[in-house]
Order: structure tokens, then C-alpha cells, then sequence
């Protein structure tokens, strides 16, 4: 045994317990993902490779939906799908009766390709242009967040040349800073998104003396991958000093489990934080709108690699896999934190190992410091927790081949995305 091989106080249920709810062990030890066994996978499709449970994404679908309609039955739930812009999530969320909301022109065009509803589209963005706008506006776009009086000015100008009214709330930034990463807290003074209190009041009177465009109400979304409940309900608080609307658009931001210490409220919590508050201080009939991503998908997802080398030397155990930065930015961008597991010895034990990706980067690592069962080359490695901004985030650095996606259930499996080839690294190239 190796000098750095070290007892570790996770056991195997509680490393299988961050994997998809479907997730079981076949006879062999080797993890069984939506009823079919890594191997197979990986035999299939190749490695780097994004698997995502369907079961566990619909489930949760419903939970929300459910949840919410039950605390506020003048409600919908909307997905926040830049967490995972993929037409086959798009699809499957709009069966389960989600909204989709969408940043941006690609998220828009990806959303109405998968058959989501027009109407129930929300529109957000920081820096929509003109372009983008028009796209919404005929598209019939049910609601369009106004983020600044430019949104406004542009709407004007496009709804005179269309016709028609168009619905919008506007986004409020009501300085609430929740305790998360710096770069996904967007509730606070300072941040880029939306307008503070002062500027929301002059946005919502302007708005109110529009002949094209319909105050809906206001919106409010303080960050992501928030572990407590406090910051939602202050949320609440803040847009209920803004007066009476139709609609009280609550973003999102709870947090996903991603490691054993992690201990997010559950969406029933979550959702009794705000909805309490609503009761006491919004409207009776009006219509509430909750907005969440990452906790909608973070936890169908599972990325499968392939070992290629195993270095130990000055106390370190690297294990490098043929995936990395290119496929998972996220502990790059964030710091986030992510287990992961030799797939066909789960044991949570083992070598405390550097998880490395093959990017030409000393920053290109998926995990530091997690045990790993006798990494060898050749091992598959599974990382749990990668359905959130994985596929969002993938590039083509050093020319990677960002992977595919591919959904499992009942032990059946197909790719919804196909891994790219060569060819498509030139596709756009000019002569």
C-alpha cells in the first residue's frame, strides 16, 4: 500500500448517496447509472462523456411544480436553462409543464427548437440587443425582464414597428448579499444585473405610462448555489415594498449538494421560505414565478472519464483523465468543490489523489484531495453533481472535443448530443 493511502471516513453509501437517486451497484461493485452499468457507457459513447439520469430531472420537475402549486396555486415553475441549454432538457422539462427561462438569443432559438411554449417564455439579460429583443417580441415571448431603461427604449422603438403589447416585470436588485461565490451572487449593490430600489420605482412608473409595453411586475433573483434560506425571504420582503402587481417573478439560486458537506435546504424548505413571506405580504391573486437551474439538473448528472496516467512523486498522487476544464469549468471559474470515485470500485476510500484534466493548464483540476480506490490507468472515473453548467460552460481549449450527453432510464440509453469531431473544430474556419 503506498504511503499516502489513507482510511477515509466516507463509506460507500454515503459516496453512492451524491449520485442520481437511480443510481445502484451491480454484482461487481461497479456503479449502475439509470439501470445501466458505466461500462457499458463507456463502451458506447467514449470517454469524457456527460450522462444524465431522465428520471431524476422529471422527478424534480415535479417536485417544484408540485410543491409550489400547492403553496401558491396561481403559480408556475420556469426553468432556468443556462444551467443546461441542451434541446433534449428543454424538451423534457417543457412535457413536465415548465416554463423555460432563457438569456439570450442561442437559449431562445435552442428553447422554441425543443417545442417550448412561446408564452411561457421569460426573457432575461443584462445586455440585450436590439436583435435578441425583435427575436423575443415576434417569437411572442410570453414575459421579457427589463433589466435597464435601454431595455425599455429598445422594446419601444421594436414594439412600434411590430405592434402588439408586450408583457414585462422588471428586475430588481434589492442589495441582499447571500453567502456564496463572488461570481454568482447577483442580489447586492454593485451587481450588474438589474435596477436598486430608487431606480425600479422610476423604471415601474415610466413602464406604467407605456402604451406598448405591459407591467406584469418585477423580479428578483439574489444568486446561486445558495445554502440557506434567509436571503430568499428578504428577497421576498424587498419587492413587496415596491407596491401591488399581477406577477412576483422569485428567481431561483437554491444550492445543490455537490460533497459530503454540503447540507442545501430541500425544495420543500426552500419553498416554504418564500411562499411564507408571500402570504403575509404580496397580493392574495397574484401570480408568483419561481426560476430555478442548477438545483433543477445539478444532480442527474454523472461525468464518466478515462484514467491516462498516474504520477506519484513528492507526496502527490496526480491521476489525469481525458477530460478536464474543457468539459467542466466550474472549478476553475468557482472553486467548486466536486467528489469523485473509481466507477467500478465506489468505495469511498483509498489514495488521496489531485483529479487532473489533460488541459495545458497547473489550474486544470476536477478534484484535489479525494480518495480514489488503486487509480490505475485505463480506471473509469465518475464525478457526481455535473448536470448544472458543465455542458454550459464546455470549450474547445487546447481543441478538445467537448463530449456528449446522454440521457439513461430504465436501463435504456441514447445520446441527445453527439461528441464533436474534428471536423466541427474547423467547421467555422475561413480559407
Amino acid at each position: 500500500m503506498a504511503a499516502t493511502q489513507v482510511a477515509h471516513a466516507v463509506d460507500q453509501a454515503s459516496l453512492v448517496g451524491l449520485f442520481p437517486s437511480g443510481t445502484t451497484l451491480d454484482a461487481t461493485g461497479a456503479l449502475v447509472l439509470g439501470g445501466v452499468p458505466v461500462a457499458e457507457l463507456a463502451e458506447t459513447y467514449g470517454t469524457p462523456a456527460l450522462i444524465v439520469d431522465e428520471a431524476q430531472i422529471r422527478a424534480r420537475a415535479r417536485q417544484y411544480a408540485d410543491g409550489l402549486a400547492a403553496r401558491w396555486p396561481n403559480s408556475r415553475a420556469t426553468f432556468a436553462s443556462k444551467a443546461f441549454p441542451c434541446t433534449a432538457v428543454y424538451r423534457l422539462l417543457a412535457q413536465e409543464g415548465l416554463g423555460i427561462d432563457v438569456a439570450g438569443g442561442g437559449e431562445l432559438t435552442l428553447a422554441l427548437a425543443a417545442g417550448a411554449d412561446p408564452a411561457g417564455l421569460v426573457v432575461h439579460g443584462n445586455a440585450k440587443t436590439e436583435e435578441e429583443l425583435r427575436l423575443a417580441v415576434e417569437a411572442g415571448a410570453g414575459t421579457i425582464v427589463v433589466d435597464n431603461f435601454d431595455d425599455i427604449d429598445k422594446l419601444e422603438t421594436i414594439l412600434k414597428s411590430t405592434g402588439g403589447e408586450q408583457g414585462v416585470l422588471v428586475r430588481v436588485t434589492p442589495d441582499i448579499r447571500p453567502d456564496t461565490h463572488e461570481a454568482v451572487s447577483t442580489g447586492q449593490n454593485g451587481s450588474k444585473f438589474g435596477l436598486l430600489l430608487p431606480q425600479a420605482r422610476e423604471a415601474i412608473a415610466r413602464l406604467r405610462g407605456s402604451d406598448r409595453l405591459r407591467l406584469d411586475g418585477v423580479h428578483v433573483h439574489v444568486g446561486s448555489q445558495i445554502l440557506d434560506l434567509e436571503p430568499f425571504a428578504q428577497a421576498v420582503e424587498a419587492v413587496a415594498e415596491l407596491g401591488e402587481f399581477a406577477v412576483y417573478d422569485l428567481g431561483g439560486g437554491l444550492g445543490s449538494r455537490y460533497t459530503y458537506t454540503d447540507h442545501p435546504p430541500t425544495v420543500e424548505a426552500y419553498l416554504d421560505a418564500m411562499i411564507d413571506v408571500a402570504k403575509r405580504l404580496l397580493p392574495a391573486d397574484a401570480r408568483i414565478l419561481i426560476e430555478p437551474g442548477r438545483s433543477m439538473v445539478a444532480e442527474s448528472g454523472v461525468s464518466l472519464y478515462r484514467v491516462v496516467s498516474v504520477k506519484r512523486g513528492g507526496g502527490h498522487t496526480f491521476v489525469a483523465v481525458d477530460g478536464g476544464m474543457g468539459d467542466n469549468l466550474e472549478v476553475s471559474l468557482y472553486q467548486q468543490r466536486f467528489e469523485a470515485a473509481v466507477a467500478t470500485r465506489p468505495t469511498g476510500q483509498g489514495e488521496r489523489c489531485r483529479l487532473v484534466g489533460r488541459h495545458c493548464e497547473s489550474g486544470d483540476t476536477l478534484s484535489a484531495d479525494v480518495p480514489l480506490d488503486d487509480p490505475r490507468v485505463g480506471d473509469l472515473i465518475a464525478v457526481p453533481v455535473t448536470g448544472a453548467y458543465t455542458y454550459s460552460l464546455s470549450n474547445n481549449y487546447n481543441g478538445a472535443r467537448r463530449p456528449p450527453v446522454v440521457l439513461v432510464r430504465d436501463g435504456e440509453h441514447r445520446a441527445v448530443v453527439r461528441r464533436e469531431t474534428y471536423a466541427d473544430l474547423m467547421r467555422r474556419d475561413l480559407p
